[in-house]
């Protein structure tokens, strides 16, 4: 198969840009070294594209793996016609593959296999050429269920049934045998117990939700045409015999269909229904995942966090401004007056000593009633309090990183200082936990988890390589996320750093062990070095093209680093002149960009949220109130909202514009500060509605 002509006529690009990226690939390239630092050799395809054409390249392979099995399991029995071998040679689905082997691959015995050892298929095969016989009812039925058979394995035949399922199908629900109205879990799933609509139309995140509950074993789901008539009439053969041998084929064929053709096209149409919803919950949890994590950092600030509690205290650490833990202790501001004046004072002085400048406060349980507390302290400098999401705190304080970072305290400690650093640097502390924890995601345990691992570990490479690391401080988790690096080369790399003390530039990478050539181009450009020597070692131009930048600078008659200072000096640079056959003018401009922002963060501007301080319970939730909200998460169906009552409301899709919204992400992202207003509360079940519509 040539890879690279089905890959450009499937994605729709050019077959030599497919080319160069597959050669790029096959020699060991990571996507985000190929879409930053390959642009002329793939015609700046992006991120995006060049992972599709990676994924679909693996795809082949894997469907010629099966097609060559197929292949040798037919020579083997002796039944390998040229004919045939054309036919398997020529298909390009799994599916068409799949209907060509059917009647060669290898069964236990069924009704037909029994039918032909007692010796009826001579019967079958005299009926179907329209000959009858005086045949009993036993050789009859053998007869028929040898003709089920073989219509059922027919491909021209299964295609027709197909493609009357592709405009026919209806996906439906309801209660499943033996499930009592009155089971307490019907009530989870009582919105899908009388449910009908065409497969086409069934969004990824019902789909989802039936699918979960036929697994809990509440709901019976079917994904078939409502009635069977056009189906059975696709089965029938265009030479169907004629009188009593024309009834017994009938008979078969109906028998063939509701046996053996039915449930087989309906399991192909429930696993095509399940991927592409499982598609699309990926997709959207991994574009929150990458809001959440490029979300923006406060930056190196000494900061007191709190793991806040009611019974057992609020745990308090302090952090210097790199994120180390300095002091730890517990307060207990919500078991008496007393203890809440205590709690006050000793805030108050933790700010003082350490030199506090920002106060994170986890919004968990007891999160806004710390807020109040921290509220009522008198600080005599001036100190910022964000809430923080907790979610994967806890299975952070519990893992091996976390043990291995502090390996003298405990889960509650380890868990606050995670708050804190998350407030500093999303991105450095979340890397640190499994994307699965962070609760971004809707159905993560109903999608395949193959797929969902290898789009979320993307999706973090990508988060990781966009910003850039700080070697001499970046953790051996985020390190592992560099391209080309990974968890062996990233214990290596913090292993010479703890051994040998900081690297001095980028090129002394060369000196940990294992790191070759290779690993070098690949990470390097992704690598920052503030306090190298070489000014560009603090930026994303690659090394390889260091000689180029000297050369530009002398053409202006400077130095590299008076070059970054200097604007003025920058436009007089005739990029054309330095154009050759591997640096062309997409290098060129991105060397530019660098040179004048040298390793901008490309993260947003950090600000201070607050939510309305008389509203800290679910109770206090009123109709048609207006409140200030943070987006937790955002799916196919609408976007959750922290309003800081500990139980997020949902704006529906519905209510996000006053036009048609396909995707809540082009009208919200994760994190957005926004207002939003009240639509419904029902507490009895612990929910709110809320809108974006109508707020002035």
């Amino acid at each position: 198969m040539n890879y690279a002509a089905v890959i450009a006529n499937r994605l729709s690009v050019n077959q030599r840009q497919v080319e160069k990226t597959i050669e790029l690939l096959e020699q060991g390239a990571t996507v985000p070294f190929i879409a930053r630092y390959r642009k002329e050799v793939t015609g700046s395809l992006n991120e995006v594209q060049i992972a599709a054409i990676r994924d679909l390249l693996l795809k082949l392979k894997e469907f010629d793996k099966r097609r060559e099995a197929v292949l040798a399991s037919i020579e083997e029995q002796g039944k390998l016609t040229p004919e045939l071998r054309q036919q398997i040679e020529a298909v390009e689905s799994m599916t068409d593959l799949e209907d060509l082997y059917l009647p060669y691959r290898p069964k236990r015995r069924t009704r037909a296999t029994i039918a032909i050892e007692k010796g009826y298929e001579p019967v079958a095969d005299a009926i179907m050429h329209g000959q009858w016989g005086d045949w009993d009812d036993e050789a009859l039925a053998g007869a028929r269920d040898i003709i089920a058979e073989r219509i059922s394995e027919d491909a021209a035949v299964r295609n027709r049934v197909r493609n009357v399922f592709r405009r026919r199908a209806m996906l439906t629900s309801g209660l499943a045998r033996g499930v009592d109205e009155a089971d307490e879990r019907v009530g989870k799933f009582e919105s899908w117990l009388d449910w009908k609509e065409p497969i086409g139309r069934a969004p990824s995140h019902r789909i989802l939700a039936l699918f979960r509950g036929e697994e809990a074993g509440v709901l019976k789901v079917h994904v078939k045409p409502e009635k069977d008539d056009e189906c059975i009439e696709a089965l029938t053969s265009r030479h169907r015999p004629q009188g009593k041998a024309g009834e017994q084929y009938d008979m078969a064929v109906v028998d063939s269909y509701k046996r053996l053709v039915m449930p087989s096209i309906e399991n192909e149409f429930r696993n095509l229904l399940k991927e592409k919803a499982d598609k699309e919950a990926i997709r959207v949890f991994a574009e929150n995942l990458r809001q959440l994590l490029l979300a923006a950092p406060m930056g190196q600030k000494r900061t007191l966090a709190i793991d806040p509690g009611f019974r057992t205290g609020c745990k308090v650490v302090c952090l210097d401004a790199q994120g180390q833990l300095l002091h730890n202790e517990t307060i207990y501001p919500f078991t008496s007056v007393r203890e809440e004046r205590a709690a006050v004072s000793k805030l108050e002085a933790l700010v003082e000593a350490f030199q506090i400048e920002a106060i994170a406060i986890g919004n968990g349980t007891a999160g806004r009633e710390t807020e109040e507390v921290v509220q009522r302290c008198h600080f005599n400098r001036k100190v910022i309090a964000v809430s923080v999401s907790e979610a994967g705190a806890s299975v952070y304080s519990a893992s091996d990183v976390a043990r291995r970072e502090f390996p003298d305290y405990d889960v509650t400690v380890r868990g606050a200082v995670s708050i804190g650093r998350r407030l500093m640097d999303p991105l450095s502390e979340l890397v640190k936990i499994d994307p699965k924890s962070i609760g971004v995601g809707q159905y993560q345990h109903d999608v395949d988890q193959k797929m969902l691992a290898e789009s979320l570990a993307d999706t973090v490479e990508s988060c990781v390589n966009s910003v850039g690391v700080e070697l001499n401080t970046a953790s051996r988790e985020l390190l592992s996320y560099v391209s080309g690096i990974g968890p062996a080369l990233a214990d290596k790399i913090v292993a010479h750093r703890n051994h040998n003390g900081a690297f001095a530039s980028r090129e002394a990478l060369h000196d940990v062990k294992g790191l070759g050539d290779k690993a070098f181009e690949q990470c390097a450009g992704f690598l920052r070095v503030r306090e190298s020597a070489n000014p560009l070692d603090r930026s994303a131009v690659h090394p390889e093209r260091y000689a180029l930048v000297e050369k530009m600078a002398a053409s202006v008659g400077a130095d590299v680093q008076t070059l970054m200072k200097d604007k003025e000096l920058r436009s007089k640079i005739a990029l054309a002149d330095f154009v050759t056959a591997d640096c062309g003018m997409p290098t060129l401009k991105d060397i530019m960009k660098e040179l004048e922002k040298p390793g901008l963060d490309p993260r947003a501007r950090f600000e201070v949220f607050e939510f309305d301080k008389n509203v800290t319970r679910i109770e206090d939730v009123k109709e048609g109130m207006v409140l200030p909200g943070i987006v937790t998460n955002i799916t196919a169906f609408g976007a959750f909202v922290d309003i800081g009552v500990h139980q997020d409301g949902l704006v529906h899709v519905s209510q996000m514009a006053n036009r048609r919204v396909n995707d809540p992400s082009e009208v919200v992202h994760l994190h957005q500060h926004l207002k939003v207003k009240v639509l419904k509360v029902d507490l009895r079940r612990h929910r709110i509605s809320l809108t974006l519509k109508g707020i002035e």
